[in-house]
């Protein structure tokens, strides 16, 4: 388990020090440990700045801004949830007010305002939020990069050692000090076993758009390219375990199931994404995703198949990854503005 020191100094006794003192102190440290979410109940203090980036397709849209009653940038991503069974049997009724846009023979088009319970939108809010995060979530050019085992070494690999996101929230699932009301099931294994939960993309409550995480508990695996043979007994516990327990709790079966790992990933801490194949969810294509049953057949074919092979993966031409190919010459921008490189 990872200690925090200063947390560790705070919470021990004080010689010569009265209760009050140290009661002050364990309140100072309780005042400092909470977050914009402690608290958050409307957006009625947010303030918005602009629009990072908005899908049509996906109903999607992100948003930068802050919070008055606190510091640091904030962002916000809504998304419209897709229909199910259910919520349609409840909706479509006595309360859901229609008005006429127009209509032409047998065809109407109507503005549709369903009970208010039944109409609601999935909120992801980051707080504080960094540079690197506005740059994940802004909309810009997109770019393909086909990366070498030359090319990681030297370009990418030293790339993520200068420049990664916090893995604390995932050492926070790990360790059971977060969401542990939403593990879906756990091995606790430390060498082949892993945490099943939810994705931030899914609220969890219907399975048309199921999407589950699997976090594996061994540290050190950043992604694809740190995959051997030793750890094909963890890759297919995943696969084994993960298809048993969506199958038990979902009714979904494995056929029905797209299992695959990310390159480059979100975030360098293995994990793999279960999602319902009839979702169309964000990451799937080929430029990005790679089914874990290939991933496994690859490494059984050769032990240091991912070190060996050249593996393609899209960047975005704010990101710091792409500047860097861009300074080797490897890549080539199409826009004509050059963002400054943010240190």
């Amino acid at each position: 388990m990872r200690v925090n020191m200063a947390e560790t100094v705070e919470a021990c006794d004080i010689p010569d020090e009265s209760p009050k003192k140290k009661i002050k102190i364990q309140s100072d440290k309780q005042e400092s440990n909470e977050t914009i979410h402690t608290a958050l109940r409307s957006f009625a203090d947010f303030q918005q700045k602009r629009i990072l980036s908005d899908n049509s397709q996906r109903k999607t849209i992100c948003i930068e801004g802050s919070f008055s009653n606190k510091e640091g940038t904030a962002i916000v991503l809504l998304e419209k949830k897709p229909f199910n069974e259910e919520v349609l049997k409840k909706s479509l009724n006595s309360d859901c007010a229609l008005t006429k846009e127009f209509s032409n023979d047998i065809y109407g088009c109507y503005e549709c305002f369903p009970d208010v319970k039944y109409n609601s939108i999935k909120a992801t809010v980051i707080h504080p939020a960094t540079e690197k995060h506005l740059r994940k979530y802004a909309a810009q050019e997109l770019y393909l990069i086909k990366e070498t085992p030359e090319f990681y070494e030297t370009i990418t690999l030293p790339h993520l050692q200068e420049e990664k996101f916090s893995l604390q929230w995932v050492t926070n699932i790990l360790e059971h000090k977060s969401e542990t009301d939403r593990i879906i099931f756990e091995d606790p294994d430390p060498e082949t076993g892993f945490i099943l939960l939810p994705d931030l993309k899914w609220d969890a409550k219907q399975v048309e758009d199921l999407y589950l995480l699997a976090i594996v508990h061994k540290e050190g695996i950043k992604s694809l390219r740190d995959l051997r043979a030793s750890h094909l007994p963890l890759l297919k516990n995943i696969e084994e375990k993960g298809i048993k327990a969506i199958e038990e709790k979902y009714n979904i079966p494995s056929c029905q199931l797209r299992i695959y790992i990310h390159y480059q990933p979100t975030f360098y801490h293995l994990h793999v994404h279960f999602t319902y194949l009839k979702y169309d969810a964000p990451g799937i294509y080929a430029e990005r995703a790679q089914l874990l049953s290939t991933v496994i057949g690859n490494i059984e074919i050769a032990s240091d198949y991912y070190q060996r092979t050249t593996l393609s993966f899209v960047v975005k031409e704010t990101e710091n990854l792409f500047l860097k190919y861009e300074e080797k010459g490897i890549v080539k921008r199409h826009s004509l503005s050059k963002p400054e490189k943010v240190s």
